[in-house]
């Protein structure tokens, strides 16, 4: 199996940037720095509201990493929404991302339920096959949705690894990463390929090391946090490390 790729999520460098209203962090520097410590790819997820990601960075973005960094892959996370689909229609990157959203949620929460959701997701997954796009599904740690996912018509899954994080170190915490490593096993049989995410962080990403299977994995707010403390170039390369991926 190939080496576990770390995706950079930049959507709080934008929020930042947009709470001033200028162009202040530029979004090109940013992505230039992540890739420059040894990231290997860039992940965005714009939302309705435009709240971070706004939808007139993304030509932005896929613009500048194919004329700076080719072949890097570009990850959109977005709701199964014709507004935000039809720009990723448009950008057409290597991979996209679906995730269920609540109106007013601060961040994603909660994967896709199955077989509930998989009639709304089938039409869109077969939409990003045609496209040549790469499809994940994101997902919580329930081994028996796994063929589900895949019947729909998935590339890849995602996995929610907030419950994951929030019991690191604790008691329960065994049990949540035994929940990952059992989902990550079901994805892997049933053709799937595996990522995961959320509130992953320098302390807890070394235990992922243990899944059957994880081919990438997208951290944005820890990152970000880290960097405030000791640069961006450092937080990046902290995060290759706990994967076991030197920068």
């Amino acid at each position: 199996m190939n080496p576990t790729q770390l995706s950079i999520n930049i959507n709080k460098y934008a929020l930042l940037r947009n709470s001033r209203g200028r162009g202040i962090p530029d979004l090109c520097n940013v992505i230039d720095t992540v890739l420059g410590a040894g990231a290997h790819g860039i992940t965005v997820h714009p939302r309705r509201d435009q709240r971070h990601i706004r939808y007139d960075d993304l030509p932005v973005i896929a613009r500048h990493l194919a004329e700076h960094h080719p072949g890097v892959e570009l990850n959109i996370e977005c709701e199964n929404h014709p507004e935000v689909l039809q720009w990723v229609e448009r950008i057409r990157p290597q991979q996209c991302t679906l995730v269920p959203v609540r109106p007013g949620e601060v961040t994603s929460d909660h994967g896709y339920r199955f077989p509930e959701d998989m009639a709304r997701l089938m039409p869109t997954l077969d939409r990003l096959r045609e496209l040549g796009i790469r499809s994940s599904l994101f997902v919580e740690s329930r081994p028996e949705d796994m063929r589900y996912a895949r019947e729909a018509g998935a590339d890849r899954i995602e996995l929610y690894t907030g419950p994951f994080a929030w019991a690191c170190g604790k008691p329960e915490g065994h049990g949540e990463l035994q929940k990952l490593i059992d989902t990550s096993q079901a994805a892997d049989e049933a053709g799937l390929g595996v990522n995961a995410g959320h509130d992953l962080d320098r302390h807890n990403l070394f235990e992922l090391r243990m899944l059957p299977r994880l081919d990438e994995v997208s951290i944005g707010h820890a990152q970000i946090c880290r960097a405030l403390d000791v640069g961006t170039t450092q937080s990046v390369q902290e995060l290759l490390s706990a994967l076991g991926v030197a920068p």
